[in-house]
């Protein structure tokens, strides 16, 4: 962030001083709201939590280096006190979010560039792209996993300073105007838009309101003249639908060669990573993607339309993304054990559209290279906020599983979704052996141990609530790993 005076800070957050001796002192390091991570200079963000309550911690904090301490009430160690009408965890985010809407304001007014990413799946990949990208560039900011949410965003833009070209950032909606809230405070030059699926499904009620709570980048962007860009997914027609609530200027990209950057001649190696042409309107260049999965080509077609217009040649832009390596855990992440077994975790999170990628990857990998025919493994777990539909979308992973034919599946779970998941699969192929209901990570970890024979894939997804990736970890941890 930039360099503030505890007098600067309180008058940006409306707050009042508290037990400050001198409200000159600047905060020149960064805002943290956890206190073991607090360093010399930086200010302790005191929020209130259901377990632990960062007021507690505040002396400590400021014993460890922090010059104040952003609370919602006084704390007896220097602090700047905010109020809110909807309690204390409400008035320290609403604080959070000002004071890094003043810090970038200050730092757009020079060389710095905000781009945006939102998406039902996708994001956090595809920010991992771009951020690799934009380092051939400039020094880059970015969240470390999806840290996209109203503490994490701002916490994330508070990381920039004046050294920073690029900030790069993720938005996450579980509403209508979340996304809007997000843009109001680093206002984004450049928009990614990736698709429009059923991830949150439970609480938006429909695809359309989906697409219209994250048409809220495009329309957050500047216009044209003053240099707002639209990056939409040509392949998703709610998302190609957004030019039309953009003033930015709009390009495309996607399988079809009509979209402005699009990809030819797509080549899967044997762990499902892609080779491609990558055709812009600046020429071509060859690609050669480490991150795992077909879906990933689009991702890197987005990553290259927003280094492009920050400057770069399209060579550049094409070497960054072939050196490109997973930057986020538990996503796509793929390990060999001795023994031959690969265990791809892509754990982290999970939503149909996700899902879906994730076993194609799977029986790609299956099918490829000289090992083709390997037994594959699909460990399954719920898909969390799919609302009325969740049982619906649960059957019809399970029955894709079989369709795409996965050699197992098992399922983890004892709820409704997980049972759809399951009977899909029976119903589907009439399984038998080949489909497995378990009730938790451990009874998955057992199974696997005694059927799992060495050169078999394990593929591990589920919502982040379900912890599969114990199952990963598990598996990887019985034998070194050799790559």
């Amino acid at each position: 962030m930039i360099r503030l005076s505890l007098s600067a800070v309180a008058d940006i957050v409306e707050g009042t001083l508290h037990d400050v001796p001198d409200p000159s002192v600047e905060v020149t390091a960064g805002v943290e709201f956890d206190s073991r991570k607090i360093t010399e200079g930086g200010l302790f963000l005191a929020l209130p939590g259901e377990r632990v309550d960062g007021h507690d911690h505040a002396a400590g904090a400021v014993a460890a280096g922090a010059v104040a301490v952003l609370a919602a009430r006084p704390v007896g160690v220097p602090a700047i006190v905010v109020e809110h009408q909807d309690g204390p965890g409400a008035a320290v985010l609403e604080a959070l979010g000002k004071l890094a809407a003043a810090s970038v304001a200050e730092l757009a007014a020079g060389d710095l560039t905000v781009v945006g990413v939102t998406g039902s799946s996708g994001k956090t990949s595809t920010k991992d792209l771009i951020r690799a990208v934009l380092e051939r560039a400039g020094t880059v900011v970015a969240p470390p996993g999806s840290f996209n949410n109203e503490l994490g965003h701002p916490w994330t833009v508070l990381r920039a300073d004046a050294s920073t070209r690029f900030l790069v950032l993720e938005l996450s909606a579980r509403g209508r105007g979340h996304i809007a809230a997000l843009a109001a405070i680093a206002p984004p030059r450049i928009g990614v838009e990736l698709n429009v699926g059923t991830a949150h499904l439970g609480e938006f009620g429909s695809r359309e309101n989906i697409a219209e709570t994250k048409s809220e980048l495009v329309q957050a962007l500047p216009a044209a003249e003053a240099g707002g860009l639209a990056i939409l997914n040509a392949d998703d027609p709610l998302v190609a639908a957004m030019a039309s609530k953009t003033t930015a200027r709009v390009v495309t990209y996607g399988s079809d060669t009509s979209a402005d950057i699009h990809a030819l001649d797509v080549r899967l190696d044997e762990t499902a990573r892609a080779s491609f042409t990558m055709v812009t309107p600046s020429g071509s260049a060859p690609v050669s993607l480490l991150v795992h999965g077909e879906h990933q080509v689009g991702n890197a077609l987005a990553a290259a339309a927003v280094g492009l217009d920050c400057g770069m040649d399209v060579e550049t832009v094409a070497a960054a993304l072939s050196g490109a390596e997973a930057a986020s855990a538990r996503r796509m992440d793929v390990r060999t054990r001795a023994d031959g077994v690969t265990v791809v975790n892509d754990s982290y999170n999970a939503n149909p559209d996700s899902v879906r990628a994730a076993l194609k990857a799977l029986v790609t990998m299956a099918r490829s290279g000289r090992d083709s025919g390997r037994r594959s493994w699909a460990v399954l777990g719920e898909m969390a906020e799919l609302g009325e539909e969740s049982v619906i979308e649960h059957d019809r992973i399970g029955r894709l599983a079989v369709r795409l034919a996965v050699s197992k599946i098992i399922v983890v779970g004892t709820g409704r979704p997980s049972h759809g998941m399951y009977q899909g699969a029976v119903m589907e192929g009439s399984w038998g052996e080949e489909a497995y209901l378990v009730p938790d990570a451990d009874a998955a970890i057992t199974l696997l141990r005694d059927e799992v024979e060495p050169g078999d894939l394990v593929l591990v997804k589920a919502s982040q609530s379900v912890g599969l990736w114990t199952v990963a970890e598990a598996l990887l941890s019985e034998q070194g790993e050799t790559r």
